[in-house]
C-alpha cells in the first residue's frame, strides 16, 4: 500500500461512521430497517469509478457499516458494479427477512466490485439479492444507489462531504403523503381535529 493510500485509509472509517450516525439520526432510522451502501474505492482513492479498485479502501468502509449497523440494529446491503446489475450482498438472515430475491454470483472485484466482494467474504452468512428498498442509503463516489431506495427519498447533508477522494450523498425515505388539501400529517394536528370532529364527519 502507497504512503499516501495508508493515510487515506486511515481516515475512510471515521468519516463513513460520523456519516451513518447522521443518517440515522436525520432519518429516524429504527431497529429492523435497511441501509444500502453503494461504493467506489476507486473514486474514494482518487480514480476512475470502476478502474482502480482496492480492498484496502472497502476494509474500513465495512468495518464502520457493521459496527453502526451493530449498534443501532440495522441490516445493511452494499451494492454491487453494473457488471452484475447493481445487486446487492446481504446477509443471508437479510435475505429471508425482507422477502429479497436472490441470485446465483460470487462478486468479485473485477465484477461485483471490491467493496462487494469484501462484504461478501466478510459477512457470516452472505448472500446476493437482486434488488432491494432500503429505508436510507449512502452512496460513496457516485454508485448511483437510487434504484434502491423506498420512495420517497429525502436527501441528507453529509457531515462528512468526501471520503477520501469520493464525494458522498445520502438520503432516507419517508413514506408517500396522501389525501389532499384536508389531510393531516401531524399528530398533535390530528389529535386536535380528532377531539373537535362534528357528529356529521365526512368518512
Amino acid at each position: 500500500m502507497s504512503k499516501a493510500l495508508e493515510q487515506t485509509v486511515q481516515t475512510i472509517g471515521e468519516a463513513v461512521e460520523t456519516n451513518l450516525r447522521e443518517l440515522v439520526r436525520a432519518g429516524g432510522l429504527r431497529a429492523g430497517q435497511l441501509v444500502v451502501i453503494g461504493t467506489s474505492t476507486s473514486e474514494v482513492i482518487g480514480e476512475r469509478i470502476g478502474t482502480s479498485g482496492t480492498l484496502d479502501a472497502a476494509a474500513p468502509i465495512f468495518a464502520a457499516a457493521r459496527k453502526v449497523a451493530g449498534e443501532q440494529g440495522l441490516h445493511i446491503a452494499f451494492q454491487c458494479c453494473e457488471h452484475l446489475n447493481r445487486a446487492l450482498v446481504v446477509e443471508e438472515e437479510t435475505l429471508r427477512l425482507f422477502g429479497l430475491e436472490p441470485v446465483s454470483v460470487i462478486p468479485v472485484p473485477k465484477a461485483g466490485g471490491a467493496m462487494a466482494s469484501y462484504a461478501y467474504r466478510h459477512f457470516a452468512q452472505p448472500a446476493v439479492a437482486e434488488t432491494v428498498q432500503a429505508h436510507a442509503g449512502m452512496d460513496i463516489g457516485s454508485t448511483l444507489i437510487g434504484m434502491h431506495l423506498k420512495r420517497v427519498a429525502v436527501p441528507v447533508r453529509p457531515p462528512v462531504r468526501t471520503i477520501g477522494q469520493a464525494y458522498v450523498t445520502m438520503a432516507f425515505a419517508r413514506p408517500k403523503l396522501i389525501g389532499g388539501a384536508r389531510a393531516v400529517y401531524m399528530e398533535e394536528e390530528a389529535d386536535r381535529q380528532y377531539g373537535t370532529a362534528p357528529t356529521n364527519a365526512d368518512c
